[in-house]
C-alpha cells in the first residue's frame, strides 16, 4: 500500500450511496456529513445517531502478564478494572507527554481492548510492543478484524433494544459485554464520545454492512439518522471532551490537560512517566501554568485551533478547538488560558480574530451536560 492510498472501513459503499462528503481522516476516507452537520449534531442531541469509527485503533492485549503491562505501560490502575468494564485512560511518553488517551475494555481475566485513536494507533502499537519486553504477554494489532459502529443520542437504548437479548438496562456507562445485535455477535460497550448516552459495537468488518442496515431499520421511526465526523467533532467539543492533536499533545502531560485524575500513583510497581508525572502533579498543585476553559462568543465569529487568547493587550492563552455551537447557537471554543484569567466571568477576555479582538466569556467545561 503506497503512503498516499487511503484505507477504507468496510462500510465505504454504503457512505457513498448514501451521498457521504468523504474526507482523508488519519488516513482513512471517512464520512464528514451526509446532509447537513447541523441537522446530524441536533438528531444526536434529541433522538440518535449512527456512527462508522472503523478508523479507530483495536490493540488486543493477552496472557497471564496482561493486567501487569498495562500497569506498566499506561498511567492508569488497568489491573483494578472488572471483567465487563472500561476505562479512560492515557498512554505517556517518560518524560511525562502524552502520546495518546486511550479506552481499555477487560474483556477476560487475561484479555484486554486497548482502544487507541486513529491518529496515533501505531504509535501506541510501537510503544506497547516496546513496553512488553520481559512481559509474558502477546500485543497483537486487531485494527483489521474490527469494525466499530456507534449508536448516540437519547433514542439509542431503545434502538439497541429492539435487536439484542443483552441486558442493556443492566450495562454502566463504560461498561461493555458481548452479545448478538441483530444476529450479528458483537462487544457491546456503553461509551461514546457525544456527551449523549449511547454505544459503541465492536463487529467483525464482513458484519458491518448487515447491522449498519439493522440499526438503520430499527431507528426509523425514532429520528435516528447517519452521522458523520464532522458532527462527532462539536458534540464531542460541546461535551468538554478533549480531542488528540487539540487538547493533548506530547507537549502536554495529563496535569497539564486538568486529567491528573487519569494518573494513578498509587498503584503496585513502577509505569513509564511515573517520575516526570509526579513532577508535573507537584507544579500543577504549586500553580497551574494554563487551565482548559471553555469560551462563548458574544458575536458570530469563530475562532479556530491556534488563535490568541487576549486581554489587556496582553496574550493569555491559545485556542485549542473552536466551531459554531449547534445546541448553543453561539461559537464555543476550548483554549488553554493563564490561571489568572481561567475563572469563570473573569471580564475583558477576548480571542484574536484575523486581527481583530472579539469578546468572549470564559466558562467551566463543559458548555453542554445531557439531563439524566
Amino acid at each position: 500500500m503506497s503512503s498516499t492510498e487511503l484505507r477504507h472501513t468496510a462500510l465505504d459503499a454504503l457512505h457513498r450511496s448514501l451521498g457521504a462528503t468523504m474526507t482523508d481522516f488519519a488516513g482513512w476516507d471517512m464520512p464528514l456529513r451526509y446532509g447537513s452537520e447541523r441537522d446530524e449534531h441536533l438528531a444526536v442531541r434529541a433522538k440518535a445517531g449512527l456512527f462508522d469509527l472503523s478508523h479507530m485503533g483495536e490493540i488486543t492485549v493477552t496472557g497471564p502478564d496482561a493486567a501487569a503491562l498495562l500497569n506498566f505501560a499506561l498511567v492508569g490502575n488497568i489491573a483494578s478494572v472488572g471483567v465487563g468494564r472500561a476505562r479512560y485512560t492515557m498512554i505517556c511518553r517518560t518524560d511525562g507527554g502524552i502520546l495518546d488517551d486511550l479506552i481499555v475494555y477487560r474483556l477476560a481475566e487475561h484479555e484486554y481492548l486497548v482502544v487507541a485513536n486513529a491518529s496515533n494507533a501505531q504509535t501506541v502499537l510501537d510503544a506497547l510492543t516496546d513496553r512488553a519486553a520481559g512481559f509474558d504477554a502477546e500485543v497483537r494489532d486487531d485494527r483489521d478484524a474490527y469494525a466499530l459502529l456507534a449508536v448516540q443520542g437519547p433514542e439509542s437504548s431503545g434502538i439497541l433494544a429492539s435487536l439484542t437479548d443483552a441486558d442493556l438496562d443492566g450495562l454502566k456507562y463504560y461498561a461493555g459485554l458481548p452479545g448478538t445485535v441483530a444476529g450479528v455477535p458483537a462487544l457491546i460497550a456503553r461509551t461514546g464520545y457525544t456527551g449523549e448516552d449511547g454505544f459503541e459495537l465492536f463487529v467483525r468488518p464482513e458484519h458491518a454492512v448487515e447491522l449498519w442496515q439493522a440499526l438503520t431499520k430499527a431507528g426509523e421511526g425514532v429520528g435516528l439518522v447517519p452521522c458523520g465526523l464532522s458532527c462527532r467533532d462539536t458534540l464531542r467539543l460541546e461535551a468538554g471532551m478533549p480531542l488528540y492533536g487539540h487538547e493533548l499533545s506530547t507537549s502536554l502531560t495529563p496535569f497539564d490537560a486538568g486529567l491528573g485524575r487519569v494518573v494513578k500513583f498509587e498503584k503496585e510497581g513502577d509505569f513509564v512517566g511515573r517520575e516526570a508525572l509526579r513532577e508535573a502533579a507537584d507544579r500543577a498543585a504549586s500553580r497551574a501554568p494554563r487551565v482548559l476553559v471553555g469560551l462563548i462568543a458574544e458575536g458570530r465569529r469563530v475562532p479556530r485551533a491556534g488563535y490568541q487568547v487576549v486581554a489587556g493587550g496582553e496574550v493569555v492563552g491559545e485556542v485549542t478547538s473552536g466551531t459554531p455551537s449547534p445546541t448553543l447557537g453561539k461559537p464555543i471554543a476550548m483554549a488553554y488560558v493563564d490561571a489568572a484569567h481561567a475563572t469563570p466571568g473573569t471580564p475583558g477576555v477576548g480571542v484574536d480574530i484575523r486581527g481583530t479582538h472579539e469578546p468572549y466569556e470564559v466558562v467551566a467545561l463543559p458548555f453542554y451536560k445531557r439531563q439524566k
